[in-house]
């Protein structure tokens, strides 16, 4: 099979399209003929193994397993005699979670890790990209914090596969929105239901005077001293990207009551706690209760091109790979 190989940490130049192996499966997995993968942010930052301490469990020197991706989706084509709920033919979706693999054209997993089949009327390309930001949102939206009708809620990076899947959960769920993004994406943003429009060329969100209940910055390129100024009392600041001051921050607004600053690894939870994410992520897209925004698609062949255009920073919701 062909598949998308990190021979180093560092740049897209390190990839490679390379034939491997069909992967031998054990009792309780199956073999995945994967029709679409995803390119995401959080590949790139384990690709590059930032922060540094990530090569603890990633490998230290080089990847611990090489083959990209972890988004998917495709139809079982094999399984192991010990899998009882899923069938040869059933078209699933999901998260390889740190085994990866999923930009190639096979890929293994086990039945009990974060699969769910895929919804009637949904693509495979629309299914890959659930467990990227729609799963990453609803994780910090419902889980690390229960967004409320009441909050104000300001999204950073709203024009990215987080951002855009935040504001359409947030709007679901009744929260006032204002959405940070460049001009050419304000209209966008708008359609998924944000509020209020904050150009960061022009306007620094943290310097407006304006409040909010919840700042969720998607990108991590604000830390949580900058934004305290514009929580509110009882304020909480959400991301995703790990760096050393959100780990401070956690640490020091844990002690008492007030502003709060929290940091999650979503894609580092148990199984059995994202699969039920999964599940009602995937009941919104077939509802058409959540859209997709895809920016770019791109075959196999050119993953590293892909990845290169993801690092740039500015890509607008998320980026496909076609593998078949």
């Amino acid at each position: 099979m062909k598949a998308v190989v990190c021979t180093s940490y560092g740049s897209p130049n390190y990839l490679e399209v390379q034939e491997r192996p069909l992967p031998s499966l054990t009792a309780n997995e199956v073999l995945v003929e994967i029709h679409a993968s995803t390119v995401t942010k959080a590949d790139t930052m384990m690709r590059q193994a930032q922060p540094f301490i990530s090569r603890f469990f990633l490998g230290f020197f080089k990847p611990k397993h090489d083959v990209m991706g972890t988004g998917f989706a495709g139809t079982i084509i094999a399984k192991g005699p010990q899998v009882k709920d899923l069938k040869l033919g059933d078209q699933i979706f999901g998260e390889s979670g740190l085994s990866f693999g999923a930009n190639a054209e096979y890929v293994k997993l086990a039945e009990d890790q974060v699969l769910a089949q895929l919804p009637k009327g949904v693509s495979f390309a629309e299914a890959a990209t659930i467990s990227d930001g729609p799963l990453t949102s609803y994780n910090f939206l419902t889980r690390l914090h229960t967004l409320k009708a009441d909050e104000h809620i300001l999204i950073n990076g709203a024009s990215g596969s987080l951002g855009t899947a935040a504001v359409q959960l947030a709007k679901l769920q009744g929260a006032t929105i204002t959405a940070v993004c460049s001009p050419k994406n304000a209209e966008l943003v708008r359609s998924l239901g944000a509020d209020y429009v904050i150009d960061y060329h022009t306007t620094d969100f943290t310097k407006t005077g304006k409040t909010y209940d919840v700042i969720y910055d998607t990108i991590g390129n604000r830390s949580f001293r900058d934004c305290k100024r514009v929580l509110s009392p009882q304020g909480v600041y959400l991301t995703p990207v790990l760096r050393f001051e959100i780990l401070i921050a956690m640490l020091g607004s844990s002690i008492g009551s007030g502003k709060k600053a929290k940091f999650d690894a979503t894609g580092l939870l148990p199984a059995e706690e994202l699969r039920p994410m999964l599940q009602k992520l995937s009941q919104l897209l077939a509802a058409d209760q959540l859209k997709v925004i895809v920016d770019r698609t791109y075959p196999m062949v050119e993953t590293p091109a892909a990845r290169a255009y993801v690092d740039r920073g500015h890509k607008r919701g998320i980026v496909i790979i076609n593998v078949r």
